[in-house]
């Protein structure tokens, strides 16, 4: 599990990781949510334009009829799957493919985000990284949201959100 706020480099890591396996010459997939089109359609894309080919998928469920013969799954944005993301991460760790998962662990509000909670209890390893706040400089762990939408899933970028460290998430 790779986790954090948004712009603390969790696809940057996602990334980082299945390139590394890919030097490793094991087979690897990675699955986004078919939902998340910011940068692109079919690419996990980090917010430093890092990219790397993946699949959209409208169900978590989908990720294991989809699976092919492979080492290592890349999971991006997970926190936008559905009830069942956990248990298909369960499913494919069981036939022994390493599993990486990377997701926003709270929402703008700083409450657990979906089902990540859920990924995090059964997480073998677990990688919390942050960003710096846009205020104060010091460390931040929550996305504030600098729109007045109050739904908890709303797409965006730079634009949308920012970095905030705890002093500052109620700042306005």
């Amino acid at each position: 599990m790779i986790c954090g706020s948004m712009f603390s480099g969790k696809t940057e890591e996602l990334i980082r990781r299945l390139k590394r396996a890919k030097i490793a010459n094991l087979k690897i997939e990675i699955y986004k949510p078919a939902i998340d089109t910011r940068y692109n359609d079919t690419e996990v894309v980090s917010h430093d334009a890092n990219s790397i080919p993946s699949i959209p998928v409208d169900h978590a469920q989908s990720i294991l009829l989809l699976a092919g013969d492979v080492d290592v799954i890349g999971i991006d944005e997970a926190q936008f799957f559905d009830a069942e993301i956990t248990m298909v991460c369960e499913t494919l760790a069981s036939r022994g493919i390493r599993v990486i998962v990377a997701g926003l662990d709270m929402d703008y509000l700083g409450k657990p985000f979906g089902q990540m909670p859920n990924l995090l209890a059964v997480a073998d390893y677990i990688t919390k990284l942050h960003a710096i706040c846009m205020k104060c400089g010091n460390i931040a762990h929550v996305s504030f949201r600098k729109t007045a939408n109050e739904s908890q899933v709303l797409l965006g970028e730079k634009d949308t959100y920012e970095p905030r460290c705890r002093k500052c998430m109620h700042e306005k």
